[in-house]
């Protein structure tokens, strides 16, 4: 990576998945296998295929019902190929819902269409049709109304820049509002989200002292806040968090510790983007364990790294013991890339934590 550090990613590829494949692709003809090879030649995924098909590069099933009750949860993504109807019944027992139902496209067996079927814009279903266009020649079929409409689906861009979302229902009732031609207000006073898309003058842009809180509405930051009924909470990742502690510390006394401190900040945990240490605790498990339920990044960082920081908060009793002067500030510094801190060095007699912003774009 090139923050001088080790990166470790908080999760891991499921288990019965290829390492690396985030796609399921069912077919259930010799043609549709050709089709399929020719997927997985620019996806990575795995190829499902009835056993008197399945040969190299396929895994044989012996029915789609049972195959789909062990691979549902366990890919973002799945792909048909052929009739809607199959693969409508063969997810139907497993929907819970948009915010977390993976991507389900249906593709032809003639590769003449690719359907979004299910989590159109926070499982990525309309983007998997449209990849699915590019690389088989099919034309895409997205039914979502903002898409139809050509307006802006808040809980579709969320997911494409990454960010945490709160409030579900909420997003619906934005998209209602944009389809009827309604003014929708936005507090997303950096940018992040909408990068200057107003949707025609739809999405108007509101301060948090003139939000009217029983009216649909869109609320982007890092800080806490929006809890409205009709705002649809969106957190940017973008807060690094750098985080030391003394050996042995377990994982309870950690988060506490930054609980209170994202408290007394007016700091949204969901915007945690990535965690930082020095590499020496790489090995301890009460600072392992929290960082990998904080971020979705943990990075380990040389002492040497951290040390070179300059503009990081400098204690002497640390420097002895670690051979830096910072851990926690220095490791936020380092993982905002050139940002800057908004919650300076805090600590208990074990623990400190440190916050620094990534700028936009970084």
């Amino acid at each position: 990576m090139d923050r001088q550090g080790v990166s470790t990613p908080a999760g891991g590829s499921a288990p019965g998945r290829s390492a690396g494949a985030r796609t399921a692709v069912y077919v259930f003809s010799a043609q549709g296998l050709a089709l399929a090879g020719r997927i997985a030649a620019r996806m990575e995924a795995d190829i499902f295929a009835p056993a008197r098909l399945a040969g190299p590069g396929s895994r044989p099933f012996a029915g789609i019902y049972a195959l789909l009750a062990e691979t549902y949860s366990r890919y973002p993504r799945h792909v048909f190929i052929g009739a809607a109807g199959i693969a409508v019944r063969a997810i139907a027992p497993h929907l819970r819902g948009k915010d977390v139902d993976p991507a389900v496209a249906v593709l032809d067996q003639s590769g003449g269409f690719a359907i979004s079927l299910v989590s159109g814009h926070l499982g990525g279903a309309n983007a998997l049709a449209r990849e699915l266009a590019a690389i088989t020649g099919a034309a895409p079929v997205i039914t979502t109304g903002t898409d139809v409409a050509g307006l802006p689906a808040v809980d579709e861009l969320a997911r494409a820049r990454g960010m945490a979302v709160e409030n579900l229902p909420a997003a619906r009732a934005v998209s209602a509002a944009l389809l009827e031609g309604c003014p929708v207000q936005v507090f997303d006073p950096e940018g992040r989200l909408l990068d200057g898309d107003d949707a025609g003058g739809l999405l108007q842009p509101t301060a948090p002292e003139a939000w009217d809180p029983a009216a649909p509405g869109v609320w982007c930051h890092w800080r806490a806040g929006g809890a409205f009924p009709g705002a649809f909470r969106i957190y940017p990742r973008c807060l690094c968090l750098g985080l030391g502690s003394r050996k042995g510390v377990p994982e309870k006394e950690i988060l506490a510790h930054i609980g209170t401190v994202f408290a007394q900040q007016g700091l949204a945990p969901q915007s945690v983007v990535a965690v930082g240490t020095a590499i020496i605790k790489r090995d301890d498990p009460g600072l392992c364990a929290a960082a990998a339920v904080l971020g979705p990044e943990v990075v380990y960082y040389e002492m040497e790294a951290l040390a070179a920081v300059a503009s990081a908060g400098q204690s002497e009793t640390v420097k002895r013991r670690t051979g830096t002067g910072s851990v926690s500030e220095a490791a936020a510094l380092l993982l905002a890339g050139g940002g800057q801190l908004v919650s300076a060095k805090a600590k208990t007699g074990r623990v400190t934590c440190a916050v620094a912003l990534r700028r936009k774009g970084a």
